[in-house]
């Protein structure tokens, strides 16, 4: 673990980046979006404001986290508000005679932004307070993308977790188990490991379900034969991990004819799009370029039309992060960048696969976080 006057020190040029990458519209930053908090103070709780100006950071807060707060918001001042945090956070604003303050429009509403506007004092006048608060952008979400060294390593403690409950779900899953009945195991090994939370609702799809790419776990029997889809990640210290594996129930026959294509060879298509995705992936390269090199390869087995979502996203702190690596995202990929590369092929009413890593781009390529096996299962 790290001191605790490292962690501070980590904070403080989090913040000092923030400040100089609004310097240019704006004097300080509010900041709401709680995985920004977290990422600028290391504050986890439910309710929290973050203010930065010049060296100065301070939390606000509510009376259920003030021990909290003043635990993990490290070199923070923490301020137990007794109106909503947001309000004591922007009258602090005023009273510190910041005129100018950033703000991530991504993430605030119209409404919320209305009451940022209405905490401010008459005194000002309509035009300061209307133009108090200036959007800068997903400021701090764009530092985000770019990982340090130690939430690397929590991302691969958080891959690793997942590639061990792969590994376990091998030898657990058998025909008429219900999806319900494998999701619980998968989540209920992930909490003996260690794991904080999962990162998002597993999925679990079986049969013609796994040509649903969002294939909830049901009370469905699991057949004899036909594809599983699980896909699930864990959250280990606050950081999500994200990968999805298809097997098969039994044997698969190959393509019936010409121009059909077999389950076996769907599988083949995807396993060779997703490795020519991850072969693309360098320092530079746009997120489209990393798109299409999947897509191409189903366009070439004439599967292009059952892909029907981005090829990757960003993963960290919150299991959807930039960059979205999608068809004509001009993004450009930089070393640090934690992605995931999961291209599908969905045959509705049929079957589908979707096979799913995360990597780490490096100076030099990609780096594989789930390294568990892609070849072809059958249980």
């Amino acid at each position: 673990m790290t001191e605790m006057s490292d962690l501070g020190l980590m904070y403080k040029r989090r913040q000092g980046k923030v400040l100089r990458r609004v310097g240019g519209a704006a004097e300080g930053m509010l900041v709401t979006h709680l995985p920004d908090v977290r990422y600028l103070c290391g504050f986890m709780g439910s309710n929290g404001t973050l203010v930065l100006f010049r060296s100065r950071a301070l939390l606000f807060t509510d009376g259920r986290y003030t021990a909290q707060a003043e635990t993990e918001a490290v070199g923070t001042r923490v301020v137990t508000a007794s109106k909503p945090a947001v309000v004591e956070a922007c009258e602090w604003i005023e009273a510190a005679g910041i005129m100018c303050c950033g703000f991530d429009g991504t993430r605030t509403t119209v409404s919320e932004l209305g009451k940022m506007q209405a905490a401010l004092s008459k005194k000002l006048g309509a035009r300061a307070r209307s133009g108090m608060f200036v959007d800068v952008g997903a400021a701090v979400a764009r530092l985000r993308e770019i990982k340090d060294a130690g939430e690397v390593e929590v991302l691969r403690r958080a891959a690793r977790v997942g590639c061990e409950l792969f590994e376990h779900m091998l030898g657990f899953i058998e025909a008429g188990m219900t999806e319900m009945a494998v999701a619980g195991e998968l989540e209920y090994r992930a909490r003996l490991a260690g794991a904080e939370s999962m990162s998002f609702e597993t999925i679990v799809a079986s049969g013609d379900r796994s040509a649903m790419p969002h294939g909830r776990a049901t009370d469905r029997k699991i057949q004899r034969r036909g594809f599983l889809t699980m896909d699930f990640g864990v959250v280990i210290d606050g950081y999500a991990s994200d990968m999805t594996r298809t097997v098969h129930m039994g044997g698969a026959p190959r393509s019936k004819g010409k121009g059909v294509p077999g389950q076996r060879e769907v599988y083949d298509s995807v396993l060779e799009a997703q490795e020519a995705a991850i072969s693309a992936v360098l320092p530079g390269v746009t997120a489209g370029e990393v798109d299409e090199a999947a897509r191409s390869v189903l366009r070439r087995d004439g599967l292009d039309g059952y892909f029907t979502h981005s090829t990757g996203h960003g993963v960290g702190l919150e299991i959807h992060e930039g960059p979205r690596l999608a068809a004509k995202q001009t993004q450009k990929l930089e070393a640090g960048m934690v992605i995931t590369i999961e291209p599908g092929v969905y045959l509705p009413g049929e079957f589908g696969v979707r096979i799913e890593d995360m990597v780490l781009v490096t100076a030099t390529g990609a780096e594989i976080l789930t390294p568990s096996t892609k070849a072809w299962i059958e249980l």
